[in-house]
């Protein structure tokens, strides 16, 4: 009898273990599918030609504005960097691939997302989806993911255009430090746009209709964009105010205070790191001292080191992309949609 109970426990273990192992093959095939699906719809979208449309015409401006200065960047004491200066090269009326980047980065991400759950709530084919047999995190992770990979075609398409061309320009093969300090900044770029994407379906889960959530998401990226850096200002100058008199150390404090709340910002967090990694000269991003410039030698900071001073920023960014994404993962999750 203790036998039978034992190939009756053992039969019941490998049943488990069977069906578990069905559900994690069923869950990644539901996933891959939701994944294609939404990809297939993003591809083929008027929106991705718009978007892509956009972002090509960027990369052709943005590289006339750094054409436009390629000699005087070549005849530069600092013509080994010819490459990643190409990205923050501006012209004398365009301004540069970075800021281009920066001001399109988050609007790309957010008109990526700001559809995502609402739009299908509306027209009724969420509810016909969820009917399927399919795991609700398996179409929130399907939708995030695709968008997600989209953002990763049009940055690197783009990055990749400005820096071909450049190099058959100028005719200056690139160093392994510059193409990996490329790469770096366009992973930047792809988790700050990341940050908006998972902001924007954030919104449209919150907000039934896909109006509401677009207003919403200009508001806030107009808000961390140009008011955040002005009300740091504004407590700082509160806390430690600048007269004619004031002091060296009252300065310092109140550009550090500034500074540390601009940091708020998402905005200003990939700003400062994007100028770290395409210009190996900036050595520091806080206030310096005119007695710390005494004795120092000019040159440039190693890839490592930049990294030191940036990962702060990117910690910042992709903790930040992930806890708004596992705020809308878990909204999601806990929704009743009707039909």
């Amino acid at each position: 009898m203790s036998k039978l109970n034992k190939l009756k426990e053992k039969f019941q273990k490998q049943l488990a273990a069977f069906k578990a192992d069905s559900n994690s093959q069923g869950s990644s095939n539901n996933l891959a599918t939701v994944f294609f699906k939404e990809l297939s719809d993003q591809l083929s979208s008027t929106r991705f030609f718009i978007l892509f449309s956009l972002i090509t015409l960027t990369g052709i401006v943005s590289f006339y504005s750094a054409a436009s200065n390629i000699r005087g960047t070549t005849d530069d004491a600092v013509a080994s960097f010819v490459l990643i200066r190409l990205f923050t090269t501006s012209g004398s009326s365009l301004p540069s691939f970075t800021w281009f980047l920066s001001i399109l980065g988050p609007l790309v991400g957010l008109s990526m997302g700001l559809d995502a759950i609402n739009a299908e709530q509306n027209s009724g084919t969420m509810t016909r989806l969820l009917a399927q047999p399919i795991y609700r995190d398996d179409v929130i992770n399907g939708k995030f993911l695709a968008r997600l990979f989209v953002l990763v075609l049009i940055t690197l398409g783009l990055g990749f255009f400005v820096a071909g061309m450049g190099i058959i320009i100028t005719g200056v093969p690139p160093s392994g430090e510059e193409v990996l300090r490329l790469l770096l900044y366009l992973g930047l770029s792809i988790v700050y746009m990341g940050f908006w994407l998972a902001l924007a379906m954030l919104f449209s889960l919150v907000f039934r209709h896909t109006a509401t959530s677009a207003l919403c998401c200009i508001s806030l990226w107009l808000f961390f964009s140009i008011f955040v850096p002005i009300l740091a200002g504004m407590v700082a100058d509160a806390i430690f105010p600048i007269t004619q008199s004031s002091d060296t150390m009252t300065q310092l404090y109140n550009v550090r205070v500034s500074q540390a709340l601009s940091r708020l910002s998402p905005s200003t967090l990939y700003s400062e790191a994007s100028v770290t990694l395409l210009s190996p000269t900036v050595r520091t991003l806080g206030p310096v001292l005119l007695e710390q410039t005494f004795g120092a030698i000019a040159g440039f900071l190693p890839l490592g080191q930049s990294l030191l001073l940036i990962w702060p920023h990117i910690t910042g960014l992709v903790a930040g992309t992930l806890f708004i994404f596992g705020i809308a993962y878990t909204i999601f999750l806990r929704q009743e949609i009707r039909a």
